[in-house]
């Protein structure tokens, strides 16, 4: 089963079960596949709801992390809740250490030896980690490595 599918099953889920929070979540991810494969006249593959998962789920935790700064902790634990919802379709988490590891042998298959070639590192790696690891988790590795 693909992720479109699943979101469609998972929907149909959560309306049975009446569980309107989950159910709004799915609708809002699928509405945003839906307008993507609008705008491309195209069906998504799984990688390209990969990508519009992630960026939901980032822009959450950029909106929850303005939030605590701000003590809205009202706004804050739906935000954490959706969050919870759109992690479950992605694939499995690399820890920091799996992260790191990846870094470290991208570094040397590029060739690099400063933060000068940070952008060459990264355009290298993400596409190794997509889906896999949080990008901020990422920059700071690369960061770290080549400081």
């Amino acid at each position: 089963m693909n992720l479109s599918e699943r979101l469609n099953e998972d929907m149909k889920q959560a309306m049975k079960s009446q569980d309107k929070f989950k159910l709004s979540v799915i609708r809002m991810v699928r509405s945003a596949v839906k307008n993507i494969e609008i705008d491309q006249r195209k069906a998504l593959d799984d990688n390209e709801v990969l990508d519009v998962l992630s960026r939901e789920i980032k822009q959450r935790k950029d909106s929850l992390q303005e939030f605590e700064k701000a003590g809205r902790n009202d706004l804050a634990e739906p935000l954490k809740a959706e969050i919870d919802i759109l992690m479950e379709y992605l694939p499995q988490q690399l820890s920091e250490e799996e992260v790191k590891a990846i870094v470290q042998q991208t570094i040397q298959e590029v060739g690099a030896s400063s933060k000068a070639d940070m952008g060459k590192v990264m355009s290298a790696l993400m596409p190794k980690v997509k889906g896999l690891a949080d990008g901020k988790i990422v920059n700071q590795c690369v960061q770290q490595l080549l400081s």
